[in-house]
């Protein structure tokens, strides 16, 4: 089927032939490439979503380093404070101020005047009923074996008289703690000292834990001093066998030379 002959006819005739030809080809709509709803109304414009609004900024209060708390101070009156050697224990069992209410407690053991005291920071996790009674204490028992100590004649004690978790040694020496050693050792009187665990030991007294502590032959107390040896904590030394040859060779230095004070 071809387009109808215009060439003699009016305008609106060659319209009307066009708009025929079509309609009997089945085209009786108008046709556009881009597909629109002609049944949907004009939609409303939409307003803009306004952007979402930022949450207020939280105000913090400025950081503040975590600091241990400090120790409350140790039994303040210190006239109330054992003058003798024999009352030291009991006192040390039941002062309030010397540990954690509930903590266990234990009590040095050993003779006035010993031959030797041995010192530790405090009582070991596994100790029993008795201090250094655990695999620390056997470590002891072997070391006063090879000096040719009888364990009878050697007096240990601790620096605290119950276990804590991470204790703050120079803030328990500012307590007062510090000065109960010293008054311990004035009264147990022992002829030599040998201290494990020189680092917590040394801040406690007031020392600078950092100093080299293997040139230290002597330890100060409220009435005078005592030769002394300062070495690593037990445990480190359980944990480090080779390390107790040099123990023992401190040892022999120490008992033959001159004294240094803490």
């Amino acid at each position: 089927m071809g387009l109808p002959d215009t060439n003699d006819r009016s305008l609106g005739e060659a319209l009307e032939a066009a708009l025929g030809w079509w309609a009997e080809a089945g085209v009786d709509m108008a046709f556009v490439d881009a597909p629109q709803d002609w049944l949907a109304g004009v939609a409303p414009a939409r307003p803009a979503k306004a952007a979402p609004a930022l949450p207020p900024v939280e105000k913090r209060a400025p950081r503040v380093s975590a600091q241990p708390a400090a120790a409350p101070p140790v039994a303040e009156d210190r006239s109330a404070w054992p003058g003798v050697f024999g009352s030291f224990a009991a006192w040390w069992l039941s002062e309030p101020t010397l540990a954690p209410k509930g903590a266990r407690r234990l009590a040095p053991m050993g003779p006035q005047h010993a031959k030797l005291m041995v010192l530790v920071p405090m009582p070991a996790e596994d100790d029993g009923e008795t201090l250094l009674s655990g695999r620390s204490g056997k470590l002891v028992d072997a070391m006063l074996a090879a000096m040719g100590l009888d364990p009878a004649s050697v007096y240990r004690a601790s620096a605290l008289p119950a276990r804590i978790a991470m204790p703050d040694w120079a803030g328990l020496g500012a307590a007062g703690l510090g000065d109960v050693l010293k008054r311990h050792i004035a009264l147990a009187a022992p002829e030599r000292i040998l201290v494990f665990g020189r680092g917590d030991i040394l801040a406690l007294l007031g020392h600078d834990s950092a100093q080299n502590a293997h040139h230290l032959r002597a330890l100060n107390h409220e009435s005078g001093r005592v030769p002394a040896g300062f070495e690593y904590d037990l445990e480190t030394l359980l944990a480090k066998p080779g390390w107790k040859s040099g123990v023992w060779q401190r040892w022999l230095d120490g008992t033959a030379g001159k004294a240094n004070p803490a």
